[in-house]
């Protein structure tokens, strides 16, 4: 984890020297967000392979799924 307070001067720094550079920063991060989203509901949709789901949530290092039993 980062230290919050260097967190805040970088933030700081960028809306003063390239306001244009934290609002492309924002937007890629809003970007990796839903693509992050949209993964996780990939992993967790049992109506894909469970090996490969649990292979991929392992490689990203996310909450492996749950194995399905075949009552749910």
């Amino acid at each position: 984890m980062t230290d919050q307070s260097y967190e805040d001067k970088l933030v700081g720094q960028l809306q003063t020297r390239r306001p244009d550079a934290l609002d492309a920063a924002e937007d890629d991060l809003a970007l990796l967000r839903g693509r992050l989203a949209l993964t996780v509901a990939f992993i967790h949709n049992p109506a894909y392979d469970h090996t490969a789901r649990t292979a991929l949530a392992r490689d990203l290092a996310l909450p492996e799924p749950r194995q399905e039993t075949p009552n749910e």
